[in-house]
């Protein structure tokens, strides 16, 4: 069995290749060739987290695999991420397994990635100005993400904490062209973008509708089972998609508070959830049908944007022997 740890993990990830995979992956998922049942979890209440295991098989890729992978938020602002995972990927033609990995950086990276793909089908062709919320891993994966999709000129990132944002602006400079720069509250960093990305463990919404700029394309990847980071009228106003209705409609662990909330308070109905992913892949669903409209890619994680991302990493390491072998038998 193929081991790799993080390194080369996050040395083998090619984010354009990764965007590009994901495609057909979620196309594959809503026709249901592809598998990616709800998230089951262990709750950890002492420390507010919890231990998720996320089975998958994507045939486009070629992948049968399950991550684990923990969420301690406790551990902001501590040198531990707060997700951490691991990857185990099995053969789909005999279930014998094949690889372990590590799956931290599988999720930011697919998750990013899956981000940039809801980008490329609905942000504006001219979107050049990005407004980052949050300051964590998956902000910094959204910035690499997103400035391959559309031609990004302005990065604005807020965060709770503004050092934690200039130290992350200076960071990301030196790896993008676009001018990057701290911005001290969410309303700023969100006038006049052309794309939002939230990526926060907020308990209020932090996309706040009279914040937003006509034509936005925002994506929510945030989760923290206490709150949300979009606001009722945000989500009732825009076209709203998902990766998959089922797993974002889905009771905790699986669900997204963001949809679930308003669903309760009777501001929309499940019908609101305009298309899946897939669906756009497809051309089942349309996707923007104007320049002013407001569009939203809620993100709760499906198994399948690991598989891919983990078939790709395997893929690379087996080309240019990188990791370790060791035998289970």
């Amino acid at each position: 069995m193929l081991v790799l740890g993080r390194a080369q993990t996050e040395a083998l990830i090619d984010m354009d290749a990764l965007i590009d995979a994901l495609a057909p992956a979620m196309a594959d998922l809503t026709a249901g060739r592809g598998s990616a049942p709800d998230r089951i979890a262990a709750l950890v209440p002492e420390q507010e987290g919890f231990l998720a295991a996320m089975p998958g098989y994507a045939p486009s890729a070629g992948v049968l695999m399950t991550k684990l992978v923990s969420l301690f938020p406790r551990n902001a602002g501590t040198p531990l991420p707060t997700h951490q995972a691991v990857v185990l990927v099995f053969d789909p033609a005999t279930g014998e397994p094949a690889a372990l990995l590590d799956g931290t950086a599988i999720t930011a990276a697919r998750t990013a990635a899956c981000s940039a793909l809801s980008a490329r089908l609905l942000a504006r062709e001219d979107a050049t100005v990005l407004a980052i919320l949050g300051t964590g891993v998956q902000a910094r994966s959204h910035v690499r993400a997103m400035c391959r999709v559309r031609p990004i000129r302005e990065v604005r990132i807020a965060g709770r904490d503004q050092a934690g944002a200039a130290a992350l602006a200076a960071e990301l400079s030196s790896v993008t062209d676009a001018e990057v720069r701290a911005v001290r509250t969410y309303a700023e960093a969100l006038d006049g973008a052309h794309i939002a990305a939230a990526t926060t463990h907020a308990l209020e919404p932090v996309v706040r509708r009279p914040w937003l700029t006509p034509g936005v394309h925002v994506t929510s990847v945030g989760f923290n089972p206490a709150g949300r980071e979009i606001d009722d009228a945000t989500i009732a106003d825009a076209l709203v998609c998902v990766e998959s209705r089922h797993a974002a409609l889905a009771p905790f662990p699986a669900g997204s508070n963001d949809l679930l909330m308003p669903i309760r308070d009777g501001v929309i109905t499940a019908d609101h959830v305009h298309a899946e992913l897939g669906e756009l892949v497809s051309g089942s669903r349309p996707g923007r049908t104007s320049s002013d409209e407001i569009t939203l890619y809620k993100s709760v994680g499906v198994a399948v944007q690991d598989a891919v991302a983990a078939a790709l990493v395997v893929t690379a390491a087996r080309e240019r022997s990188v990791g370790e072998h060791i035998d289970l038998a």
